[in-house]
């Protein structure tokens, strides 16, 4: 698979650094960090990303409202909710709002890895 450029969003730096780390280490590449949603929203402007990973629990706007702001400004964006709240309800939330696939904490690599094939495979 090609290098993508990654968007990583978690209000926690650890989780940041986490996601960055699997991200990096599976050949792509992060332009950006957000520490929240509307961070988020206002990067995605600028760097127009391949991919974005994103918490949902997150102080300001949530990951899923950030998820439908970038939806309206760019419909095909490919975003991957991230979470340790395996609640089905926020979940298919998320996947009606238009995320892509839904990766749940703690971050595995395969996961992650799995998710990204299956977005850009187009399965």
């Amino acid at each position: 698979m090609e290098k993508k450029t990654v968007m990583v969003v978690d209000d926690t730096a650890f989780m940041r650094m986490a996601m960055r780390t699997i991200m990096e280490e599976l050949g792509h590449e992060v332009v950006a960090e957000a520490q929240n949603g509307a961070e988020a929203v206002n990067l995605y402007h600028f760097v127009r990303p391949d991919l974005i990973t994103m918490d949902i629990t997150m102080p300001e706007m949530d990951g899923v409202s950030a998820l439908r702001k970038i939806k309206t400004m760019d419909a095909s964006a490919k975003v991957v909710m991230c979470s340790a709240m395996g609640q089905r309800e926020v979940v298919l939330d998320a996947i009606r709002s238009g995320a892509s696939d839904f990766v749940v904490k703690p971050i595995q690599k395969e996961r992650v890895s799995e998710a990204i094939q299956k977005i850009f495979s187009g399965a």
